[in-house]
């Protein structure tokens, strides 16, 4: 009896291994890639990427201005609790709430590094990604100029520009030290996220997954959306799941709807954006994330 638990057991492992091993050559690529670049953007190109927003600020745009401050959080490298204290910082600078909302939006969905991942799941999911993410932070944008022309939209009291972690004097050992701090930041969602596409692919079965995101698109959008909110922990961790889920029939328009709401409403991210934005303009922050994931799927699903 024990020899053949044992039996099943090690015949487990090897097919989950298999998937394990498959996914993660096909993958890792594009993980080292992310977090090569990701780090001497943050190294030698964060400080230049930021005094862009000043520049916006000091040209005078208006309304147009929201489209480089969305760009512009895409191209910033840090995570959320990094963001906000740069944000704060402009807006002690006279920096506007719009274009603070569309560079905080756009930073919190995407940043180079999560960019070059999404690599992996194909030319059009790259260009989905990217696109939804900058409409969303220009989208953000509007709405707090539009809505919130005469009121403050955030509240930075008590926040300041951290310190930087990038203090060695030689170039090369910060890009090092950079590197290992996000292989140590992001290395165990990775492997967490594979090792959960492997376990997907050995005892999910097929058809219930497309009784789910194929067979009806329309449920298929909003579970896509709704599950984004408790599954996302790591941008990289749901690549895998992600390339799986694509594989097995779940619509672009899902894909979308999930990496818009999964990175949105991801648990750190959210604790960050209450304390800044309040009970009521955390509802309305939820809502239109809700909505726009929603929407934008759709688009998507139309088009592809």
């Amino acid at each position: 009896m024990l020899m053949n638990i044992l039996d099943v057991l090690h015949r487990e492992f090897v097919y989950i291994w298999y998937y394990f091993e498959v996914q993660l050559r096909q993958i890792v690529f594009y993980w080292a890639l992310g977090i090569v670049i990701g780090s001497v953007i943050s190294v030698f190109g964060k400080q230049k990427i930021h005094s862009l927003m000043t520049v916006i600020q000091d040209k005078h745009l208006g309304v147009f201005g929201i489209i480089p401050a969305s760009l512009i959080g895409i191209a910033s490298p840090l995570c959320m609790y990094g963001t906000i204290p740069i944000a704060a910082s402009f807006s002690q600078k006279g920096m506007r709430d719009d274009y603070l909302a569309a560079f905080m939006m756009s930073s919190i969905l995407l940043n180079p590094q999560l960019l070059i991942y999404s690599a992996a799941l194909g030319n059009f999911a790259l260009c989905v990604r990217f696109i939804s993410c900058f409409l969303c932070g220009i989208a953000a944008g509007l709405v707090v100029r539009f809505c919130f022309k005469d009121k403050h939209f955030f509240n930075f009291n008590g926040f300041s520009e951290r310190a930087s972690h990038d203090t060695d004097p030689n170039p090369f050992m910060r890009l090092l030290k950079n590197i290992g701090r996000n292989i140590k930041a992001t290395g165990p969602y990775f492997l967490l996220g594979i090792l959960l596409s492997a376990l997907f692919q050995r005892y999910v079965p097929q058809d219930a997954f497309a009784s789910l995101f194929v067979n009806n698109r329309g449920f298929g959008l909003l579970m896509a959306a709704t599950i984004g909110v408790p599954l996302y922990a790591c941008g990289g961790g749901t690549i895998p799941l992600l390339q799986q889920w694509l594989a097995d029939g779940m619509s672009m328009g899902s894909a979308t709807a999930f990496m818009i709401t999964g990175p949105a409403t991801k648990i750190t991210n959210l604790g960050a954006l209450k304390i800044v934005l309040g009970i009521k303009h955390f509802a309305m922050y939820f809502a239109f994330v809700m909505l726009y994931a929603l929407v934008s799927g759709f688009i998507v699903n139309l088009i592809a």
